[in-house]
């Protein structure tokens, strides 16, 4: 079954078939605090659904369910993954049981937010409305259309992607042809999304037009303006906006709390999108003739260095948060949290002697604390803050030269990147889980 979502689909041909929702009302007039089991444990699952559908993980899925549950005298028991949960709702000695799925995963930060408010009204408005009226204002939720028209991700990618390879070392020629590439293979990802093709075929196709993309337009930049042929390492850049961060890090983050099926469900999809997207790159690459050389040096002191870091990571997390469906309050608030956070890590590398998966574990925790002082202020989902904050942390440059160099049978040097990019992203979510444990009495505890 289906969270009844628009599809291009005919609705007869739809593999996930659409739940009636509205079946399961029985009495109109009944509040929904004293309607059956079935209209009680009905609104429960849908509320975990729409949680689901928004890419969070399952700690805060069940959480939701459980605040649901409770305003209506039910007892609620969750296995969630990535696109399916099964629960089972208990009232006194009866219980009802359903198994909820998706037909796709994504993230919606935007749809996020306002979920988390409807579960934290939920007692004070919806609880003795009626189940029809329950099912109205999640209607509402559910029905509200992206903020975001295909163009104005192409956009967000390009900016975030540009301010990502110049945090990498890239200059201005890099930087450029990242922007359109990205740009265009982000359309081009939203527009195939739009009319619900497979999240595979969507990845790959959008890898290969980023990259070609960056091709032409180097090589115009080439032919025009005598830049060095060097700079063609800077197309690792015009992929990076598939990084599946929210999986990866909601992965690590639900087996902190041994939520194994999600988490291992979570990182299987983030690992399954990272190689297909490596391995288009490299196919590409080896097409083109293109190699993930180092990139020239920029020669600017550590202070302009310093200066500049701040408004490429604000650009990079702005972008991403932008991607992710986030409000514009949201993702500057996120921008500004990933600009601090993103350049402590950078100067910790750059300037100490601190290893790079120990300051992608300092930036993660300095990103956590800062998004639970913002969470109490004006009620933003941690999530929503977190993750683009620490995206941009992502080693995407050490994945893809791993998958780069086994390709081109460099075994052990494929097999160092690899280890180097397996370690940052082993400590990202670690330094958020340690800030959420500090400031979050209820993450601290398994009861």
């Amino acid at each position: 079954m289906n969270n009844n979502q628009k599809s291009p689909v005919p609705l007869s041909q739809r593999h996930h078939m659409t739940i009636p929702w509205k079946d399961f009302i029985r009495n109109e007039d009944a509040p929904a605090k004293h309607a059956s089991i079935q209209e009680r444990t009905s609104i429960v699952g849908r509320v975990g659904i729409l949680m689901l559908s928004c890419g969070t993980g399952a700690w805060r899925v069940r959480d939701a369910m459980n605040k649901i549950a409770r305003s209506l005298n039910l007892t609620c028991s969750a296995d969630i993954g990535l696109i399916s949960i099964q629960y089972t709702c208990f009232h006194h000695e009866r219980s009802y049981t359903q198994v909820l799925t998706l037909p796709n995963t994504g993230v919606n930060t935007d749809k996020l937010n306002i979920l988390e408010q409807f579960v934290k009204d939920f007692d004070r408005k919806y609880a003795h409305a009626t189940v029809a009226q329950v099912h109205a204002a999640i209607d509402d939720v559910q029905k509200r259309p992206k903020q975001y028209a295909p163009w104005m991700l192409g956009l967000a990618a390009g900016l975030a992607c540009s301010g990502f390879i110049f945090l990498l070392g890239g200059g201005i020629p890099e930087m450029i042809c990242s922007f359109l590439g990205a740009g265009l293979g982000n359309y081009v990802r939203a527009a195939m999304g739009k009319r619900s093709l497979t999240t595979i075929a969507g990845i790959a196709v959008s890898v290969a037009v980023a990259c070609l993309a960056y091709m032409i337009s180097f090589k115009i930049f080439e032919a025009n303006f005598q830049i060095l042929a060097q700079h063609e390492a800077g197309y690792i850049g015009a992929m990076l906006f598939v990084i599946p961060g929210f999986p990866f890090i909601t992965s690590m983050l639900d087996m902190s709390k041994l939520d194994m099926r999600s988490g291992l469900e979570r990182l299987a999809y983030a690992i399954m999108v990272t190689l297909v997207a490596t391995l288009v790159g490299w196919l590409v690459a080896t097409l083109v003739n293109f190699k993930p050389e180092d990139f020239l040096p920029l020669g600017l002191s550590p202070w302009a260095t310093l200066l500049l870091r701040l408004p490429a990571s604000f650009c990079g997390v702005y972008g991403f948060s932008i991607m992710f469906n986030s409000s514009q309050k949201m993702a500057i608030t996120a921008g500004f949290i990933g600009a601090i956070a993103n350049t402590l890590r950078l100067e910790l590398v750059s300037l100490t002697a601190v290893p790079p998966a120990a300051a992608a574990f300092c930036g993660a925790l300095v990103a956590g604390l800062i998004a639970s002082v913002v969470n109490r202020y004006n009620g933003y989902p941690r999530i929503s803050l977190t993750v683009p904050s620490i995206v941009i942390m992502v080693p995407g440059l050490y994945i893809y030269r791993a998958i780069y160099s086994i390709g081109s049978n460099q075994i052990n040097v494929g097999a160092l990147w690899l280890t180097k990019a397996v370690l940052i992203i082993m400590f990202l979510p670690l330094g958020l889980f340690v800030a959420r444990a500090l400031l979050d009495h209820e993450w601290r505890h398994f009861d």
